[in-house]
């Protein structure tokens, strides 16, 4: 692939996983202000390496959190992964399935939590939680359901950043694939205007049968 095209979608591979970085941002932080908590935070699994990865963090931690990994089976958060269901913990200290010592290692040891799986298409990407709400201090079912409607976004968002991700991960490790598409796009922008047009209706028509 030629520098400049490589360039270019390299360019437009990153700009996207900004803005999609950009969205799970928002989206921590509307949900903390929401239920008045002193943190939110969204985990992305990391197939690849079966980890839990702080991927955006609003409050406590959001300084120093994110890119911070853990094992997907740690904790709270790792058992609403696994078992995709939400979580409302009034007393973490009391529950067998917090890890006190990975939340004291992040710094922040929460004493009550809401979290939800984020769900895309029957896979498990991640978890979104909220930690220590102010007033009133319990959790109820219907704040449960807009954490839901929250959790419905952040997992879009997650789905496309990881689509990005592997796009740039593509263009890192592209080779004669990369150099081939290249040269028929360099060959479409040689053919005349007469018949540009029906090559590119030919190379459409390709790619919805590869899709």
């Amino acid at each position: 692939m030629s520098g400049d095209l490589r360039a270019a979608v390299g360019a437009g591979v990153l700009s996207a996983e900004d803005d999609y970085r950009a969205l799970l941002q928002s989206i921590v932080e509307v949900a903390r202000a929401i239920f008045g908590a002193r943190a939110s935070s969204i985990f992305l699994l990391d197939e690849d390496t079966d980890e839990l990865v702080f991927t955006a963090v609003a409050g406590e931690g959001a300084d120093s959190l994110v890119g911070t990994r853990l094992p997907s089976s740690t904790g709270l958060a790792g058992w609403v992964l696994v078992t995709r269901q939400p979580l409302v913990v009034e007393d973490v200290q009391s529950d067998p399935r917090f890890a006190r010592d990975t939340a004291e290692a992040t710094g922040y040891v929460p004493k009550a939590l809401m979290a939800v799986p984020l769900l895309h298409d029957e896979l498990a990407l991640g978890v979104l939680q909220v930690l220590d709400r102010s007033e009133p201090p319990r959790f109820t079912l219907a704040e449960m359901e807009v954490l839901a409607l929250f959790a419905n976004q952040a997992a879009i968002a997650l789905h496309l950043l990881q689509r990005a991700r592997r796009a740039h991960a593509a263009m890192d490790g592209a080779g004669g694939d990369a150099q081939a598409l290249a040269a028929l796009a360099e060959a479409l922008e040689r053919l005349p205007e007469e018949r540009r047009d029906a090559a590119e209706a030919l190379v459409t028509a390709l790619a919805r049968v590869l899709a």
